[in-house]
Order: C-alpha cells, then structure tokens, then sequence
C-alpha cells in the first residue's frame, strides 16, 4: 500500500510574482489546450534563446498547471520580459544535448495532444504570442538548425511522430528526419507573426480587458476546485497510482512512487501487539456496555415494581384517583358556572326591572293622585259657595284621576263588607290595585323572564347544577381526606361556587310578597345546612370551618339582593309587604348570629337600607293636611275626609316603622317613629281635631302600636321622653272630655296613660278630677 504524500497548500496571493518574476498558472484537468493557448510564455516560440530553454519553459508551464489559472493577458505580457533580459539563464549558455533532445522529445509529444485536442486553440495562440515576441535574426535560425540536428544523430531520439519505429538505421533515420524536419519546425513555432487587422486588435483589447476584471472574481472559485482536485489525487496516490508530482529541471526522467519506504518494518509480534492492544479496548467498551445495559436493567425493574406498589397501595392510589377526579369536577363545575352567569344575571336583571317597574307605576300614581287631591281641595277651599254645590269645574285629568280613586276605594269597600272587616278605617289601604291590562302585561312579561329562567340549566347535568350534588362532592373529600380538606380552605370557596347557583334559585323570590317561601324552605338553604349539620358530625373540632359556609352564603348572596328589594322595590306604606320583609330579615339576622364579625357588615348595611327608606317615606308620602275646623266640622265634607284618610294612612306608616322593633336598635326606631312621624305629623293632626271618640280611639292605635318592650321596666314611672308631647295631649284631651263628663273616654285616657308608664302624670290627673274609681287601674299595672 502506497503511502500517502504530504500534501502543502499554497497560500493566496492577488497580484503577487514568484521569485521568477512571471506569475504562477494554474491549468484545471481536462482544459489543458484552452489554457496552453491562453499561455503564451509557455506555447510561444523562445526569444533569444535555444531550443531547449523554450522546452524548459513549457515543461514548467505544464508542472505548474495544477495551480489556480490566471487567464488574462496581462500576466503573459509580465512573464515576457523573463525571456529576454532575465539573469537566471543567459543567452549564450551551452545546452545539454541529451537533456535537450528529451525535452525537444517530450514538447513534441505534448504539442500533438494539445492540437489534437483543441484544434482551434493553435492558431490562436500563434496570434497571440507573436504579438509580444521579437523576430529572430538568421543567425539565431542557424544555430537552432545545426543543433536540431545534432539532435536527431542520437539514439534516444524520441521523434515528433510517434508512429514511427526505432528499429531502422540511425542512417535512415537521420535522412528521413532531415528531409521532414523543416516542415515540422515550421508547423510548430512559427517565428513570423502575422499582421493584425484593427477589429482583431480591438476584439483582443476588449477580451484582455474583460479576462481582467473576472480574474478576481474567480480566484475563490478556482481555489476551492484546486483544493478538491489536489484532494482526490492524493486519494488516488493511496490505492497505488504511480503518479508524476512534479517535472525537475535537472532530471527529465519520471519518477514512481515506492510505497515500501514509508512504512515502519513489520513483524508478526507487532501485529500480535497491535492486535491484542485493539482486542484489549474493545473488551473494555463491551465491559463497559455491559455494566451500562445492567444498570438499565435494573431501573427497569425498580420502576416496574414502583408503579406496581403505587397500583397496589390502596391509599395513595385512591387519593391520586380521587384528587385526579375532584380537580376535573371542580375544573368542568367553574367552566360552567362561568358560561351561565351571564343568562343569570340577565335573567335577575330582567326580574328586577320588572318589580321595579311595578312599585314606581304604584308610587307615582300615589303622589299624582295626592297632589291632584289637594289642589282640588284647596280650590274648594278658596271658594266655599262652590263646596256646598260642587260645581267647581276641574279639568278633565284631574276629573278623570278623581274618578278612578274614588271607584278603586268603592271596590276595596265593597271587598271589604264581603268579608267582613268593618273596623277597617279609609285611608289604610295600601291601593296597590292594578288595572286589569297592566295585570296581564305584567304577568306575561314575568311568565317570559321564567320561562328563560327555566332554560339556563336545561343542558347541564345534574351533578353541575344541583347544589346538593356539588356539595355530596366536597362531603366525600371531607370524610375520605379531612386534612387536606380542611387545609385547602374549602369552606372560604363553597360559598363562592354555590354563589350562581343560589342567585338562580332566588330569581323568582320576591321577599315583600305574604305568600313567598322563605329562605329555610328552599332547597339550596335545607342542602347547606345537611352539609354543615355532617360537619358538625365528622369533624372533631369544635371551631369548624364549615359551621360559616351558610352565614358567608346569606352575607355575599342573599342580603345583597334583599337590599336591592328594600331600596327600590318595598313600600314602607304596605303593611303586607313590610311584614313578609321582616320575616326573612329576622330569619336572615338569626342565622347570622352564628358568626358575628363575618356578619356584621352585612347586617349592618341591611340595617342602614331599612332605615334609608323609612326616612324616605316619611319624607315622601305623609302629608296630613289641615283645614279649618269649619271645614272639618261635617264629617262627611270631602276636606274632613281627605284628612282623615291621610291621617290613617300616617298612622299606618306609623305601626309598619314599630314593627322592626326587634330588629333595628330601639334609639332608631324611637327617633324615626316618635320623633319624625308622631311628634311632627300625628300629634300636630290630633291637636286641630275635635276632642271626642274619634280621637281617643286615635291615640288608643298610636298607643296599641308602640312596642311593649320599651315598657317593661317594673321601676319605670315616668315614659319615654320622645311620647312627652303624646303625653300632654292625652291629659288635655282627658280634661276636655271631663268637662264635658264624658267618663267612658276619659277612662280611656287613663288606660293609655298607664300602659305607656306614665303613671305619675295619671296619679296627678285622678287626684285632681277626684276620679278615685280609676285608682284601681293604676294598681293594675303597678
């Protein structure tokens, strides 16, 4: 095996001379005849020398060629000075025959394969180099001549033609060479050049011009395909080729390449060496390897019985399941909370500007109809001729609004004599009636809001929607893992998710209606509360999360739209509205109870709203108006009337504010009650009136409708201050009716004056109307 020969890579160069002053060519394989034509110091005749300088310098033209070309004529051009003027060869240097004749040989034969294989390149070349040349003197011709055939006298001759055999006489030889050696001179190295016409002249500028310019561009091309070509030939050297590197000067002969001197003697106990070194790794790395595969084996099998231990452990396996599970359910449960809470709260909306509607239709048509009441009144008033006739004329809405009040009340009297309740007095009523169009567009617009309120779950499964099927869920994570239960703070997050699903159920309840379920019958409220009550149950601790999931429901749920209720939607006026409104606040504040500093801002933003719109209303809607007794002498004057169903409708007001008595602090109540509505308007109306039966039984309902609870005190002797005007009125009413001996009345007093302790102003009132038979009384309460 050939051995393979050091390779050395010449560096790049741009414009750069070798130390012969012409620079290097490079010919690429297979274009040879292209670049010997574009090579002129190589191709072209010898100036002023032999021969054999010309043969030299082609036969280094063509050892350089595997190099990187450089085509223009402007490198020739450079190179041709060398052939004249250079030192390194002279002119008049003597010349080897023998190395002459080879070289002479050996240009022959490379001349015949470039014209034979480029056939058209000759002609060109001849034109080219002629033009950069000088013409040989005759003497110069001669001495060429006489060496030529010194040449052919030797028996290493190598001929031009190679057809032809060596076996004839070096006689014969020499006259058939003499006889066609003119010829042949001439065919190779012409020494005339021809003229040139000024087209070809210009077409050969254009061409040098333009080989210039796209020599830079192709150097880095020409580099790289050098590189590769000297890379596949140092591959060839390798498989044996016997490959001609170079052409020397001194040695014309070509050398081969012996591979037996690059490698090292070999012997058979190198090779065992060698062979058991290489044996010897290759056992390590199959150690290796298979210490590796066993250690995989391994893991395999430790992570095989792991999962097997995991799949066998009941505990952990059933925790990974049902936390796995739970974090899905809880994960589709607040995907589907969050698609519905939009139809909810449209659907609520929807409800909640439906009785909205409803209670401003009642609320301004109370207050149009008092205000067109009283005008008309007022005019009556103006002129008293016309009262006794009524012939005042009135415009046609005041006329019509009159009308319809006046046949609503006949409906209510005539309701009410079937009935029964003849101790009902005008003004009472709550005149909320409706007509019967607006009662049948209100009922089908709320129909339609059910109807959608029905829709919004009707695609949901049931263990989505159902709020005890939601909890069931958490009640098995509490009973299975109570730990991680509790430490996940699920009880901060029930009321969170149950939050939709409670506003859904509560859509269609009105709190102010008599007949409403309350909040302990509905299902959401009995299904919280089995959850807590199985709380209390399991859990050991007696400070139980759990026990505040229904309060914090109640508190972020339920009250915000039992406020919504009262600041809009309740009229303190209604009697049945404002009872059904203090059932499910008292039962709302009781569950409460059970958590008082989560509770307390709820409650007390309830409160602050009850009592916003209490204020409102008396503010609003007591108006008592007052007339001359002269007017209100006839009791069935429309004046007289008027006042009196104002006053009852006061009073009314009155008993509704004292009914929250066990919910809202007793300060409150007693300034709202006592203070803004009987100090300012019920006292000041029973003072103008005539003292008689009809305002002791008056101030008996004032007095039947103060709560007992501020009078229970046994000690107490004297009442509250706010009923001291109430007090003073009692007892000038008492003197009044005592004069004019009315007993049964005056006892009356008495009675009222003792039940809401004023039980030293009564003694004070016997003692001086010696009125000893009511002492009796007096011990009664005491």
């Amino acid at each position: 095996m050939a051995q393979r020969p050091k390779r050395t890579f010449r560096p790049r160069r741009a414009d750069s001379s070798d130390s012969d002053g012409a620079q290097e060519t490079f010919a690429e394989p297979g274009a040879t005849g292209e670049q010997a034509a574009r090579d002129p110091a190589v191709e072209g005749p010898p100036c002023g020398r032999g021969h054999a300088e010309v043969s030299e310098l082609r036969r280094r033209g063509r050892g350089r060629r595997r190099g990187r070309a450089w085509a223009s004529s402007r490198h020739a051009a450079r190179a041709a000075p060398r052939l004249d003027g250079s030192s390194d060869v002279p002119e008049s240097r003597m010349v080897d025959l023998s190395a002459e004749e080879e070289d002479g040989a050996h240009h022959s034969s490379e001349s015949k394969d470039d014209q034979s294989s480029s056939p058209n390149s000759s002609r060109t070349l001849e034109d080219e180099f002629s033009s950069v040349v000088n013409i040989p003197d005759a003497a110069f011709i001669q001495a060429t001549y006489r060496k030529c055939k010194l040449a052919r006298a030797q028996e290493d001759y190598i001929p031009l033609d190679v057809k032809h055999t060596f076996t004839n006489s070096g006689v014969k030889k020499n006259s058939e060479d003499s006889e066609s050696e003119p010829d042949d001179f001439k065919d190779i190295m012409p020494f005339i050049p021809k003229p040139q016409t000024l087209r070809q002249r210009m077409a050969e500028e254009t061409t040098t011009r333009n080989e210039e310019t796209s020599d830079d561009s192709q150097d880095e091309k020409n580099q790289d395909i050098w590189e590769q070509q000297q890379m596949r030939k140092a591959v060839k050297i390798t498989k044996g080729q016997d490959i001609d590197l170079s052409y020397s000067h001194e040695s014309q002969t070509v050398k081969k390449f012996d591979a037996s001197i690059s490698f090292p003697p070999v012997s058979l106990e190198i090779i065992k060496k060698k062979l058991n070194t290489r044996l010897t790794l290759l056992q390590d790395t199959h150690r290796s390897h298979l210490r590796e595969y066993e250690k995989y084996i391994q893991d395999i099998k430790s992570s095989k019985s792991t999962i097997q231990n995991l799949e066998n452990s009941s505990n952990q396996a059933l925790s990974f399941k049902f936390y796995k599970s739970m974090k899905i359910y809880v994960e589709n449960l607040i995907d589907c909370l969050n698609e519905k809470i939009i139809n909810i709260q449209e659907i609520e909306s929807a409800m909640h500007a439906l009785l909205l509607k409803q209670a401003m239709i009642f609320m301004k048509r109370r207050q149009d109809e008092l205000k067109h009441e009283s005008a008309y009144l007022q005019q009556l008033s103006c002129k008293p001729e016309t009262s006794i006739n009524k012939s005042l004329a009135i415009d046609e809405k005041t006329q019509s609004i009159l009308e319809e009040v006046e046949s609503r009340r006949a409906r209510r009297r005539q309701a009410r004599v079937l009935s029964g309740n003849c101790t009902h007095e005008e003004g009472a009523s709550s005149d909320d009636e409706l007509s019967s169009a607006d009662m049948i567009d209100f009922q089908k617009s709320q129909g339609d809001i059910l109807q959608d309120h029905k829709k919004i779950f009707e695609d949901v499964h049931s263990d989505f929607c159902n709020i005890q099927n939601i909890l069931l869920k958490f009640q098995q994570w509490r009973e299975k893992f109570p730990d991680s239960y509790y430490e996940a703070f699920i009880s901060l997050c029930i009321p969170k998710l149950l939050n939709p699903l409670i506003r859904f159920q509560l859509i269609d309840w009105n709190p102010l209606k008599f007949d409403s379920i309350g909040l302990k019958q509905m299902p959401w409220f009995t299904s919280v509360e089995e959850f807590i009550d199985c709380s209390m149950e399991d859990s050991k601790k007696e400070d139980s999360s759990d026990k505040k999931i229904l309060s914090t429901v109640i508190n972020k749920t339920v009250i915000p739209r039992l406020i919504g209720f009262v600041e809009f939607i309740w009229d303190p006026l209604s009697t049945t509205q404002t009872t059904s409104l203090i059932t499910q606040c008292r039962m709302i504040l009781e569950e409460q109870s059970t958590c008082e500093n989560e509770v307390n801002k709820g409650k007390q933003d309830l409160l602050k709203s009850i009592v916003s719109r209490m204020k409102k209303a008396i503010e609003d809607d007591v108006f008592i108006p007052l007339y001359p007794k002269s007017a209100v002498e006839d009791r069935t004057s429309p004046h007289a009337k008027f006042q009196e169903r104002q006053f009852w409708s006061g009073l009314k007001l009155f008993g509704n504010i004292l009914l929250w008595n066990e919910l809202l602090p007793e300060d409150t109540l007693q300034e709202l009650g006592l203070g803004k509505l009987l100090n300012r308007y019920l006292i000041i109306a029973l003072v103008n009136a005539i003292p008689g039966p009809d305002v002791v039984k008056k101030c008996s309902q004032i007095a039947a409708y103060l709560p007992e609870k501020w009078f229970q005190s046994s000690a107490m002797r004297t009442s509250i201050p706010q009923l001291e005007n109430f007090i003073q009125f009692l007892l000038q009413s008492a003197r009044k009716l005592s004069r004019n001996e009315i007993r049964d009345e005056v006892k009356e007093i008495i009675l009222i004056l003792v039940k809401i302790k004023a039980l030293n102003q009564a003694e004070s009132f016997i003692e001086e109307y010696h009125l000893d038979h009511l002492r009796s009384v007096i011990k009664e309460f005491e």
